[in-house]
């Protein structure tokens, strides 16, 4: 019951981030490193590739469809995280005292660890750490 409701959790998390990669696109190409070739179109189908992960983690029909679903929205979560250290340094950097500061991307930092293990495990990739009797199917 738990694992299904953070799935949902998840998958709503996702859907709206996803949604807003695509219609309020400039908050992410500013935190874009310089290195990343095409940023609008890195945006843009980031925002794809949540709601596709979203929509496979919360549909009903098909546990491998969910657990693709997670498998994907895991690896999203590690290919972002260089945007993330982008945004946290470029942040940190600030003289005008603007910025989120430490209290947003610390925990924000500790959180995609977790993204990717939240994923994995409402998506049935994992039970790890939580371990099942044997022969006794997880609650989906």
């Amino acid at each position: 019951m738990i694992r299904a409701g953070l799935r949902w959790l998840l998958a709503i998390f996702y859907g709206f981030a996803g949604y807003m990669h695509l219609v309020q696109p400039d908050p992410f190409l500013q935190i874009m490193p310089d290195w990343v070739p095409a940023p609008e179109a890195v945006v843009w189908f980031t925002g794809v590739a949540e709601l596709l992960g979203a929509v496979a983690l919360a549909q009903p029909l098909s546990a491998s469809l969910r657990k693709w679903g997670a498998i994907g929205l895991a690896l999203y979560a590690v290919c972002v995280f260089p945007a993330n250290i982008n945004h946290f340094a470029m942040d940190m950097a600030r003289t005008d005292g603007g910025g989120l500061g430490l209290a947003y991307h610390l925990p924000r930092m500790v959180a995609q660890p977790l993204l990717v293990w939240l994923a994995l495990w409402t998506g049935g990739v994992t039970d790890w750490p939580f371990k099942r009797p044997a022969g006794r199917r997880p609650n989906r």
